[in-house]
């Protein structure tokens, strides 16, 4: 489905790996913006044929990109950040507005580095790449009403979008940033108990998958708390509730809230 567009401006990406390219495919199919409208600078060979093989433009420097944008998405590891903004705080000017997706790097921090007043920052997950990314934002205080409909249009073309204050975004961080690595384990566990069941792999793993697709389907479309789906699936003395026993006995639950706990508190650490 298309999403309507709200208006035509320029998106500039300084760093080009693939949330970027997520990001700017999903914005150019769902028609927000027209490719032309998308640009990003020379990296190496790789990228820039992904790139260029869209449409998008490619342009000889960040500095050229931050220019010739209306919003620029700093996309870069958080280890160059610091180094990226100072270099590109000449190009900064009034009328841009900086969206960082940089895990970690706190707002106050991107003002000092890019000098940039405007800036609305973005935790958006790796489902991204399938339109199905889990995005939080948090909304700078001199960013405006546009600025920020702006951005809920281009992250709504890769998936859904929260805003939030940014003292959560460590906790974002440790819940849906990492938490497609715990769903994976999770689906890959199913598929083995179904091979050890008995079951070919590449059916037990296409039926892991594709369960914990529908379930997540279920919580999300039906309104209902998760309790009351797994109630619903439970019979007395059946399979599942005998399933469910053996998930309590290996703290199911309180393993995954520590990985989210885990992961914010690492989160923190690193900023």
């Amino acid at each position: 489905m298309e999403i309507p567009s709200l208006d035509v401006f320029k998106l500039g990406f300084v760093g080009a790996g693939n949330m970027a390219e997520s990001i700017a495919r999903g914005v150019a199919k769902s028609g927000v913006l027209p490719v032309t409208a998308i640009r990003t600078s020379h990296h190496r060979a790789e990228r820039r044929s992904v790139f260029q093989s869209f449409g998008f433009q490619i342009l000889e420097s960040s500095g050229q990109v931050v220019a010739d944008s209306d919003i620029v998405i700093l996309s870069v590891k958080p280890q160059i950040a610091r180094k990226v903004l100072l270099e590109l705080k000449p190009f900064f000017t009034d009328d841009k507005l900086l969206v960082s997706i940089a895990a970690g790097i706190k707002m106050r921090d991107l003002q000092e580095w890019s000098g940039q007043h405007r800036i609305i920052r973005v935790m958006p997950n790796t489902p991204a790449a399938v339109g199905e990314a889990a995005s939080v934002m948090c909304v700078g205080e001199m960013a405006t009403e546009k600025d920020k409909e702006r951005v809920v249009s281009l992250f709504k073309a890769i998936g859904k979008i929260w805003t939030a204050d940014e003292k959560f975004f460590d906790a974002v961080t440790g819940l849906s940033g990492s938490g497609p690595a715990y769903v994976y384990i999770a689906i890959e566990a199913l598929a083995d108990g179904g091979v050890a069941a008995g079951l070919p792999r590449d059916l037990a793993l296409a039926l892991a998958s594709q369960t914990v697709l529908g379930a997540a389907s279920m919580v999300d479309m039906s309104g209902k708390h998760p309790g009351q789906l797994k109630d619903a699936v439970t019979s007395p003395a059946g399979t599942t509730i005998a399933g469910i026993h053996e998930l309590e006995k290996g703290g199911f639950r309180g393993t995954l809230m520590s990985a989210v706990i885990a992961a914010t508190n690492r989160c923190r650490e690193l900023s």
